[in-house]
């Protein structure tokens, strides 16, 4: 069965020189100007594998930003059509209140929330942070992050514990609380220790 050949690509003046521009300059980034010669030698007539093996690539890729620049629109710049398109799914953004409001949920027991656990883990640390209104939504994997990162917010939990504590507490005491809720958490398995209160 003869192999199917790839659609041919035509270039304009200005569309070439733009490839080239990003092919040859040295603060182009890589992998753009690594899409800008595969389209350049497709021009040129070259087939697929033969490109894919002089550039070090899979042919699949040389395909993949074929069919990229075949789809595009002429007036475009060629940056703009080789470029990466944006992930789905990108991760959320909290507010340093949020995430120092979800540190020190995870420092509460869990039966003060008439929870039947005895530690907390990141699926429910995420669905007790939704129902009380800390977030909109959040994953357990977010949640994972933000207890992992924690250490470095010392200063701004610090007077989010304060205020969780009560008006009982002394000012004094709210740092060394902020240590303790910021200190990385201990595994067991998948859930998460019990954050120690200092005295």
């Amino acid at each position: 069965m003869p192999r199917l050949s790839a659609a041919p690509i035509t270039l304009t003046p200005e569309q070439e020189s733009d490839l080239r521009g990003l092919a040859r300059a040295h603060k182009t980034p890589r992998k753009l100007a690594e899409r800008a010669e595969m389209i350049l030698r497709s021009a040129t007539g070259r087939e697929v594998r033969e490109i894919a093996r002089q550039l070090g690539v899979w042919p699949k890729t040389v395909r993949h930003w074929r069919r990229r620049w075949l789809s595009g629109q002429a007036e475009v710049a060629a940056a703009v059509r080789l470029a990466d398109e944006p992930r789905p799914g990108a991760p959320a953004t909290f507010t340093p209140e949020q995430v120092c409001a979800i540190v020190a949920l995870a420092c509460e027991p869990p039966e003060k929330n008439e929870l039947p656990l005895s530690h907390w883990s990141q699926s429910e640390l995420a669905r007790e942070a939704v129902r009380r209104g800390i977030v909109d939504s959040i994953s357990h994997g977010s949640v994972g992050r933000i207890l992992k990162r924690g250490r470095p917010q010392t200063a701004s939990c610090a007077r989010l514990a304060h205020a969780h504590a009560g008006p009982s507490s002394s000012r004094a005491n709210a740092p060394r609380f902020a240590r303790s809720i910021t200190r990385r958490p201990r595994r067991r398995g998948r859930t998460f220790a019990r954050c120690r209160s200092t005295k």
